[in-house]
């Protein structure tokens, strides 16, 4: 299945089902290697972790063996970063992140419901969204420069995406200008995206990678 990688660290976000629990989210588990990278292992917890925190974001997470392909991939990226020595987010970054979440909830209240619901704690979200941004801002350092987009793409997707939406709505589309720099945006971070899974396709070629998760797992 092909998996759009870019949205799977942002939240992955660049990224499905609940699974039974007491709570939505938070379920107890023994603690076991679900994969080994070379040297270097995944836990089943690592597993649970994120998928509390799409379960948070999105509402719904995605199954075990999908969530442990992207701690694979993202754990191709992190190797990449550090032995590069990337910066990792500032302080402030990290809270405006957070922040973000928040944002997308109808009121602080709803927001830490869920994510008592989910078994986090606001030490656990703030951990979790410095990790994402440090591997969207790695991948965003790596291919950005080279995503460049002609004014004819821009304009393409002017028609075939902006006006058709709203025709379809009903509504009035903004103008070509007007959307011009949400359309640049938007065809840079497809190309980021686009870019990510083929160099991450590539990088699995060259790695040992086991996998041991149960094909039962949800």
């Amino acid at each position: 299945m092909h998996r759009n990688r870019g949205f799977v660290f942002f939240i992955a976000l660049s990224a499905l089902v609940m699974r039974p629990a007491q709570s939505l989210c938070a379920q107890q588990v023994v603690d076991r290697i679900v994969a080994r990278i070379e040297g270097d292992v995944i836990l089943l917890s690592e597993v649970r972790a994120l998928s509390d925190y799409q379960q948070l974001v999105e509402g719904k997470s995605e199954s075990d063996a999908q969530i442990l392909d992207r701690l694979i991939d993202q754990w191709i990226v992190r190797n990449e970063a550090e032995t590069a020595r990337f910066p990792h987010p500032s302080e402030a970054d990290i809270t405006r992140g957070v922040e973000r979440v928040q944002s997308s909830f109808a009121s602080t209240e709803e927001y830490a419901e869920r994510r008592k619901q989910c078994g986090m704690s606001d030490a656990d979200v703030r951990s979790m969204v410095a990790a994402q941004l440090y591997l969207t801002n790695y991948l965003d350092s790596r291919f950005r420069s080279s995503a460049q987009i002609e004014p004819q793409q821009i304009e393409e997707f002017y028609r075939t995406a902006v006006l058709t939406r709203a025709k379809a709505r009903k509504q009035t589309a903004p103008t070509l200008e007007a959307s011009r720099e949400y359309i640049q945006q938007a065809l840079v971070q497809r190309e980021i995206n686009e870019q990510t899974d083929r160099w991450l396709k590539e990088s699995h070629s060259h790695l040992h990678i086991e996998k041991f998760l149960d094909t039962g797992s949800k």
